[in-house]
This record gives C-alpha cells, structure tokens and sequence, in this order.
C-alpha cells in the first residue's frame, strides 16, 4: 500500500510537472504572439489594461523619461540589451517603465508592486514638494539584478518557477513593443525607426525582467491632465525644469533626452487613464509644442500631456528631423567665432599702438580657478550702499595728479575685483513698479535728499513722505519733459520722435525725465551723468525704471561706437563745449550719426548776459568749423527757454571747402569704433561715402529697422555664427523668438510684471532684446571687450547698448536690475578672470529678488551655481544635456554680519 501510494505521488507529480510545462509553452506562445508587430491588434485601448494599477496609489511628482522609438529588429535589440545593460541603467536617471502583466492577472500585479517599489527605491527622493523622479540619480544594476531582487523574498520552492518566467519574459523582450498605443497606429516603415539613445536597451531590459512597477496613476477614465511643478510664485508648468531647492535636482545629459529622442513621461496620480482619441488629440498639441524647437519649457508643458497610462508608455514621434529636439536647441551653443567683424579689444589696442603711446599696458593675465569655499563679509567703504567700485576708487583717486578734466568722475577699477558685498539701505523695499515708478520711488530704497532740496524748485524730484516724488520737470522744463519734447518736435519736424529718431544720448540726464517720458514717443535714451554732487542722480533714474549710466565727459572716449545715436540731447547739462579746441563736442560729432540732431537747450541760447553771449559765440564759430548746420532755433514761452538744434554734415563737401582746417580731419588711421580707454583727440572722422558702409545712409524707419538687417550687412560677410551676415542676423532673431517665447516667458516661474530693467550681458546681435520689445522692459546690451564688434549692429535695429570688460566692474548703482542673462559669458571669461568677482558684481548690480539666467558650459554652471548658493540665493531651476547647461536663480534679501577690514 505504501508503495502504491509513493508511485501514486510520483505519477502526480509527474502530471503536475507535464501541465507545468505546457501551461509555460502556451503562455510563452501567447506572449510571443501579442508581442510580434505582425500581430498586434490594429487599435488597443490604453484603458483596457487598467487593472494592473492600483488605484489607491500615493501622488507623486511627475518623472521625465527621455526614451526613444525602440528598434524593432528583434536581433539588434537584443544584442543592444545584451551589452548596454548596466552602463545603459547607469546612463540614465530613474526611470518608472509600467510593463503590462498578463491578461487577467492584476492581482499578480497588485501583488509585485512593493518588490517594484523596492527595486526602484534609488530611482526616486523627496524634496519640499514631494517625490521628485528622475534627475541626475544613478539607476540600479541591470535586468538581472532586478530580477534577483524581485524573487528574493520567494520561496525555494518557486524558483524553479520564477526561471521559468525569467525565460518567458527574455522571448517575449525580443519583440516587446514600447509603445502599445502607438504600434498599433503606425506603418511598418515608422515602426522599423531607429533609436537614437541608450534608453531603449534600459527600456527592454526593465521588461525583461518582468518586474510591474506601480503606476503613479489612478485608475479610471477622463481627458489627461497637464502637468505642473508647484513653487513658491505659482505653477510652472513642463517637468522637465525642476525647481532646485537645494537637493541638485535638474535634468542631466543622462536623464534628458537626446538629439532626435522624444520625451516620455508618467502622469501624476490624479491625471486619469486617457482614451485614444484623447491621446491622439495630445499628440497633436505636443507636435506644436516641439514645433519651436529650441525650448523645454512652455513647449514641454504640451509635451507633457504624452504619459504612461495603465502601465504602457506613451512615446512620441522619434524622427529627429520632423520634430527637432526642444532641449537640444535650447542648450546647445552655435558655433561661435569673430566671422567678420573684429572686438573692442582689438580695434582700441591696435588705436594705442597706432598712437605710439609710451606703454603698451597689457592686462593682467588672471587665471580662473575653482570657487573655494568663500567667507562672506560687507564691504568696507565710505560710499556704504553706493558702493561703485571702480568710480569709488579712492585710493587711486587720490593719486591723481589732476582732475582739471573730470579725471576723477572717471573709472579707476582696484587692482583686484571686490569680492565683498555691497549691503543695502536698511529699510529697503520691493521697488514700485512701471509706470507708476516713473512718478514715485521708495525713499527708503534711495534715502537721498539734497537733490531735493537743491533742485526741488525745478520739479526735479521731491520728498512726500514715504516717496520721493517726480513732477517730470527739470531745469529747462519746469513744467514737464512731455511739453518740452513737443517744443523740439515742433522747432524742427524732421526730428520725428519714435519714427526717423529713435535712439537718443541725454548728456547730464539728471535724474532722466527726458528720457522717461520719450518711452511715450516710443523712443529709447540712454541717460548718463557722472557720480558727482548731484546727490545718487542716475540711482535715482534706474530706481524709477529709466536707463541710464555714471559716466562723465572727461578724457576718454565714451563705451560707444561711432555713428549710432540718431539725437545727442543736453539741457543745462554743464558740459563746457567750447574749451580745449572743442574737444567734447567732437566726441559728440564721432558719436552722432551723419544726418542726426545735436539738441541744445542751455543758457547761452537765449540769454544776453556777457557770460552766455561769449559762449554762445565760440559755440557758433565751432559747430560751423565742424560743418555742423543750424537747422532751428527757438524760445519758448511756457518754460521761458531757448534751445537750437544742429545737424551733423551727411558728405564730406564741407569738409573740403574749409578755408580753416581745424579742428582738423582725423588721420585716415584712427578707428573712430576705438572706445574702450581710448583718449579724446581733437579731430573730426570722414563721414561715410561708399553707400554700402556703414553710416553713408540713414536707417529704416521705426519700427522697420528692429527686424530687418542693416544695409552694410552683405552675404560676403561672415556672421558670428558662420552664415553670410544678413542670415545670420535673421537666425539670431528667429533663436531668440523660439527661446523667450517658449521658455523665459512661461517656463521659469518669473513674474514678468515685476521686471522692468534688464541687462543682456554677452549681446551679440541684440536678438534678446528685439524679442522683448512689446514687454515693458528696456534692455541693456553689453557687448564685450573681447567678443565679435556687434555693436553698432545693435543700433542700427533701433536698440542701444555699451562696451564692457566683465573683469571689472559696470558703472551702475547697486541694485539697479532686475533680471541680468548672461548666455555663454562665465567660460569665456574664465581665460581672463576669475567666475567669483563677476558673481559679486552680478549680486551687486542685481535688485534683491532679481533673477538671474546663465546660459553656458555644465561645468561653468554648476560652479555659477555653487557661488550662488553660498549666496544664499534660490537656484529656480538647473538643466542640462550635451555638456551645456541653464541655470536661473534669485537673489534674496540675505547679507552677511561681518564687515572686510581695510
């Protein structure tokens, strides 16, 4: 009997072996079948495999995939499985891949979700705003090491089993589809695309395991939400821009999609399994949202309504050349060179040489270095929180054997840039806003009244309480800049505000309610006036969100290139034209554009006293000397002023014709775009005669010259970026258009109601800027010492700007901007000077809760960032792909306790 019983046992364990057996074949047949392109049904509902979700799942922050269309050569795939595995896993960032069971067993499913939730422990952490997937984070080890962690806990009476299905899963992976929805909607030809990205092999290889991760999904049906990232200032929509908030969240080269890769993505526990027509109506927004293809923000956000549902991924189109990656064109430099234009640098040192002057000084060859860890302190100097280092040199000042000429108002940068802080005024606020700032600032903001109380009877500026007032008067118009703009147009009609003249230099601005109310006339000035008795003048300009510069008409050559200011403005602005051979006033002449206005409102103009009479007599024996016409004269009756305008000789007729050649003709030699501490020289330049030069003709009217190409620009040219000069400049543009537009504006969580004064510090063809006209802002092109002379390409748009070295300091106030965009400036400083100074200066001249955006190498930005944090600033968003990288911070109100030592 025993013996019965033990060959009964054995006969039914053998019959359970052989149905064992032939239940594994029959799955792995089925497996097999439904996996193969040729058999895939037509059209699979996504929501037909929602029970492998849990429903009651926690929600979790969205993660970003960055997978491609995988090949469907089943041979290549596995081979590629076979050999990324663990380099592929470690390439990329955390991934969730939902991989559907088999039909009918949810419960398998439900019932593996915690062995996937532990395999994927390292996929994922927390910060301030809840589970955070992806970013730069080291994915575990291969397909057969989630395996073994998946079947650790099992008995060793499954393991025969879970072999087993090891090797069904490895049969199926050669022909598992990535995409259900999409197979069953494309052609052969678009399922046989090739990927591009290693994410394909990590994508076959988490199937091959056959571990189910838990969707971040609710089931059930309805239309898919987008997707969002909560912050501090609201929504920010695209997952794909991680508020940084101290943990180094960002997007990584390894967790960011690559040249021609699609973004793939799982939605958020409350965004809902969608059914096909709604996901083809998300492909549809997603291809416009990819259509600009150099944005991953307000681009992505469409992008973004692609998910996983119910398990499956939902990838988009991977053909690179139908939609072009939006990361990549965002992050990824042009090829940069000179093309055919020369620098600052070189026009103004080749300037010196060809005067011979007695000392070729070189600058100081500084070499940048890692950021060390820095001790921050207050900055110990006697202008407090005006602190401008190189106009508030007083060591050097002091040296000075003269200041005859206003040698002192001028700049004299330390040997060493500061890297101290400059503190702010004690109650300092949030400044108003524009308009309403252009009436009214926070007297705690510039707690300043002398000017007051010295110009106060001119309605230049008042105190009235908590404010500091400004009526829009000023010396020459006590009654308003509006009334006093509207007598010049009428003294001279040619002078057309807003259409023929569109940029203007304001010499001894004030505090620039010329300036300020020809933004009414849709005219740009550039106001300048040096830091001098007139008590935080031009501080008190850009605090009411007026341009405007500390520089003085001293002995150097203004950071303007020549022919690029269509009216040069001075109104009572104490600047002694007529000395020195009329000296100054040429500077004017080299700045002035042929054909353009000098407009003068001052004493000599309308008054008899012996004093105004002599003046008023060498200033018409010069200007005629300079071939300069009096196109008007005029005294007005409100104000009970005079002014005159004269216009600057458009040939080189009178020039000839003098019967007295002083001042005389500059030497055919000197470069009049020279400007970067280049002495004054008493000399007129040629005006421009070839009509294919720069400043023989007048540009187009406004607005018309913002877009279109200067003139002097032909396809002979080689543009900055490699193309002939004229599509150079339009690429530019349409770059800035695609950038702005889809990103800066929708995607950084910047309130662009709070920004008013902007500075694009590395400009190259003013492109920035020209994107951001129809905003209320201004923007400041710096156009640096060392890079291509862009320059006056800037002006000719009906923009401005100035020449800057970035090793040293920018003659503005504290806190005069509020956002500064720094694209590929820090490494191309580094040969030069150190990245820390340059922080300092950016968080000097950067309003508290100003932002900042760089555009630059990965390894220049994360030491940016690194500076920044110990700045205790907030880093909103960090990201990066193919060694390029974007960064956008905000100063905050923090300052250190500890003041330098002298």
């Amino acid at each position: 009997m025993a013996l019965f019983d033990r060959n009964q046992r054995q006969r039914s364990s053998f019959y359970s072996t052989a149905t064992f057996v032939v239940f594994v074949a029959l799955c792995l047949l089925g497996l097999w079948m439904m996996s193969s392109p040729e058999t895939v049904p037509a059209a699979i509902s996504l929501s037909s495999e929602k029970a492998v979700v849990k429903a009651d799942v926690k929600e979790e922050d969205s993660s970003i995939d960055a997978t491609n269309t995988v090949k469907q050569d089943s041979a290549n795939v596995v081979a590629e499985a076979a050999t990324a595995g663990a380099a592929a896993a470690a390439a990329e960032g955390a991934e969730d891949i939902d991989v559907p069971g088999k039909p009918g067993d949810s419960g398998a499913a439900e019932g593996d979700g915690g062995k996937a939730a532990a395999a994927s422990k390292d996929q994922s952490f927390d910060d301030e705003n809840g589970r955070t997937e992806g970013g730069e984070l080291v994915k575990p080890g291969g397909g057969e090491t989630d395996a073994a962690a998946a079947g650790q806990d099992k008995g060793t009476g499954e393991e025969a089993a879970m072999e087993n299905d090891a090797k069904v899963d490895a049969a199926a992976k050669e022909q598992a589809p990535i995409d259900t929805k999409d197979a069953g909607r494309l052609d052969q030809s678009a399922a046989e695309q090739t990927a591009t990205d290693t994410k394909a092999s990590a994508t076959e290889q988490a199937a091959a395991t056959g571990v189910v991760k838990e969707s971040s999904a609710e089931a059930g049906g309805g239309t898919a939400k987008k997707l969002t990232f909560d912050d501090e200032n609201g929504k920010m929509d695209g997952v794909d821009l991680v508020k940084d908030d101290g943990n180094k969240t960002r997007i990584s080269e390894e967790s960011a999609m690559v040249e021609g890769a699609a973004l793939t993505v799982k939605p958020s526990a409350k965004a809902a399994t969608a059914t096909a027509t709604a996901t083809d109506t998300d492909k549809q927004d997603e291809a416009s949202a990819v259509a600009t293809d150099d944005t991953t923000t307000a681009s992505t956000t469409t992008s973004e309504d692609e998910k996983k549902q119910d398990g499956v991924e939902q990838q988009l189109p991977a053909a690179a050349d139908a939609q072009p990656n939006v990361q990549a064109e965002l992050l990824t430099e042009r090829a940069a060179q000179n093309g055919s234009f020369t620098t600052q640098a070189a026009e103004s040192t080749e300037e010196k040489k060809k005067r011979a002057e007695k000392k070729g000084k070189k600058g100081k060859n500084k070499v940048a270095g890692a950021v060390a860890t820095v001790e921050w302190k207050l900055c110990n100097s006697s202008a407090g929180a005006d602190y401008i280092p190189c106009l508030d040199n007083v060591a050097a000042i002091k040296k000075l054997k003269t200041d005859k000429h206003y040698e002192h108002r001028e700049r004299h940068c330390p040997e060493e840039a500061p890297t101290c802080l400059v503190p702010a005024p004690p109650e300092y606020r949030e400044p108003i806003r524009w308009p309403h700032s252009r009436d009214k600032i926070w007297y705690y903001n510039v707690p300043h009244t002398k000017l007051a109380e010295y110009k106060g009877h001119q309605n230049w500026v008042k105190v009235s309480g908590e404010y500091l007032t400004f009526p829009g008067g000023g010396t020459q118009f006590k009654h308003g800049a509006l009334h006093y703009i509207e007598l010049i147009q009428n003294s001279f009609p040619d002078v057309a505000w807003g259409r023929r003249s569109r940029v203007v230099l304001d010499v001894g601005c004030g505090v620039a309610s010329f300036g300020g109310y020809l933004f009414d006339r849709d005219t740009l000035t550039m106001s300048l006036a040096p830091k001098d008795e007139h008590e935080a003048q031009v501080q008190f300009a850009l605090e009411r969100g007026i341009p405007a510069i500390s520089a003085v008409m001293g002995t150097q050559r203004l950071p303007f290139p020549a022919n690029v200011f269509d009216v040069v403005h001075c109104a009572r602005c104490r600047v002694p034209w007529h000395i020195d051979g009329g000296m100054l006033l040429l500077e004017l002449n080299r700045l002035l554009r042929p054909g353009g206005f000098f407009v003068w409102s001052a004493t000599p103009v309308y008054q008899k006293l012996p004093e105004d009479v002599e003046i008023w007599d060498e200033m018409v024996k010069l200007t005629k000397a300079m071939c300069w016409e009096m196109v008007a004269k005029t005294r007005d009756t409100v104000d009970l002023v005079g002014l005159v305008i004269f216009q600057k000789p458009v040939n080189n007729v009178c020039y000839d014709k003098r019967p007295e050649k002083e001042p005389a003709l500059c030497e055919p030699s000197d470069d009049p775009n020279a400007a970067w501490n280049i002495k004054f020289r008493a000399c007129m330049h040629r005006v421009p005669e070839d009509q294919s030069v720069r400043g023989a003709r007048w540009p187009a009217l406004w607005p018309e010259r913002l877009r279109k190409a200067p003139y002097w620009l032909d396809r002979s040219q080689v543009g900055v970026y490699g193309k002939p000069a004229p599509d150079d400049f339009a690429a530019d543009l349409q770059h800035w258009r695609k950038v702005v537009r889809s990103s800066y504006l929708a995607g950084m969580g910047i309130d662009w109601k709070t920004v008013r004064n902007v500075m694009d510090m590395r400009a190259v063809y003013g492109g920035f800027a020209a994107v951001l006209r129809e905003m209320k802002v201004w923007v400041m092109n710096v156009v640096t010492i060392d890079s291509p002379d862009t320059l006056p390409v800037i002006y000719e748009r009906g923009l401005f700007g100035i020449y800057h070295d970035w090793c040293e300091s920018f003659s503005t106030y504290p806190r005069s901007y509020d956002l500064l965009h720094a694209d590929h400036l820090f490494s191309k400083l580094k040969p030069r000077c150190k990245v820390l100074p340059v922080i300092v200066e950016v968080d000097r001249i950067l309003r508290p809760n100003g932002k900042l955006i760089v555009r630059d190498d990965k390894e220049t930005v994360d030491e940016i960032q690194g500076v920044v944090r110990s700045l205790q600033w907030e880093v909103r968003m960090t990201v990066s792909k193919n060694k390029e990288a974007m960064l956008c911070a905000r100063k905050t109100t923090w300052r250190p306790t500890e003041i330098e030592s002298r």
